[in-house]
């Protein structure tokens, strides 16, 4: 029989290292998702994307110590801040989670973690990440805190419109523009071509994700683009991820980036395009799969990003 304190979320990687961590311990790893990592991946590359391309809109090549020190401190943050949005959207959503059959495990339905403990977590996260972010210039520490509004409204966003993964696109990919300011102090076109470009990226990855839910968010009356689209919903990815790559692609050449860049970002196009071809929106396990590949998609972009700096 399995207690509420072993509960486990049925979209967690089953051999993760959370597992052998002590009981105590465990339901705060699983409340901040690091049994399930392509969240942190997702709001990292992003961040890569903004650290390179701030790089080459001041005219340098991403070499030097303060790229390396950059990259270390947006990992941890991807980590904290993801921890913390997860942490908040389940103190938030936490009856509807209780009546979805993949998220009713996780530790506040489950009663492996208390509301208040979930709120002390989330208070100590935002402190590490407020920490983190105090190593920026001041115009990225302004930038960062504005993302705050975007994380705070997010939970509400399915029980508002059909679109809360258009939400979540503005959310996860604010990283690329606080990577950019942290370099050069500012935001450009470019960079906002990139983050527009992203938000489609986002579009495409997360209405393959809800198609998990798409008959318990029926039931109970969530919203979503998988929803919305519904048997029409390969057409609407495939659009997403052709406007995503096309705006990611200018974003690249806006900011002077040479030809290697294309050519990698061809990669990352061919990549998205097989997702589109192997959906199976009738599979819950095709749909995770496919979701989390797009950590070597951003993988891909993020190689042709350094192309540009490294080659261009």
């Amino acid at each position: 029989m399995t207690t509420a304190s072993q509960a486990k979320p049925a979209d967690a990687i089953p051999a993760s290292w959370v597992e052998h961590m002590p009981a105590p311990v465990r339901p705060y790893l699983q409340l901040m998702r690091l049994d399930r990592p392509i969240g942190t991946w997702l709001l990292f590359w992003p961040c890569v994307f903004g650290l390179v391309l701030g790089a080459a809109a001041d005219e340098r090549r991403f070499l030097d110590w303060r790229d390396f020190y950059y990259v270390i401190l947006f990992a941890v943050g991807a980590v904290v801040m993801r921890g913390a949005g997860c942490t908040f959207n389940d103190i938030i959503d936490r009856d509807i989670d209780a009546q979805v059959a993949r998220t009713r495990g996780r530790p506040i339905p489950s009663g492996a973690v208390t509301t208040k403990q979930a709120a002390a977590l989330l208070v100590a996260l935002c402190l590490i990440g407020l920490a983190i972010l105090l190593q920026l210039n001041w115009f990225a520490v302004g930038l960062g805190a504005a993302s705050l509004l975007l994380v705070a409204g997010y939970p509400f966003m399915k029980r508002i419109t059909w679109w809360p993964q258009a939400w979540l696109g503005l959310t996860f990919n604010w990283g690329a523009l606080l990577g950019f300011a942290a370099q050069t102090g500012r935001l450009d076109i470019g960079v906002g071509t990139l983050y527009l470009g992203l938000i489609f990226w986002t579009l495409g990855y997360d209405t393959i994700y809800a198609h998990q839910d798409k008959d318990d968010d029926a039931l109970i009356g969530v919203k979503s683009t998988a929803r919305l689209f519904g048997a029409n919903s390969r057409a609407w990815i495939l659009r997403f991820y052709v406007v995503a790559f096309t705006l990611i692609l200018a974003a690249g050449f806006i900011e002077h980036a040479g030809w290697p860049f294309a050519f990698v970002m061809l990669a990352a196009g061919w990549h998205l395009l097989g997702q589109v071809r192997k959906l199976d929106i009738n599979n819950p396990e095709n749909c995770l799969q496919l979701f989390r590949s797009n950590r070597e998609a951003g993988a891909l972009v993020a190689l042709a990003f350094l192309a540009a700096s490294w080659f261009g």
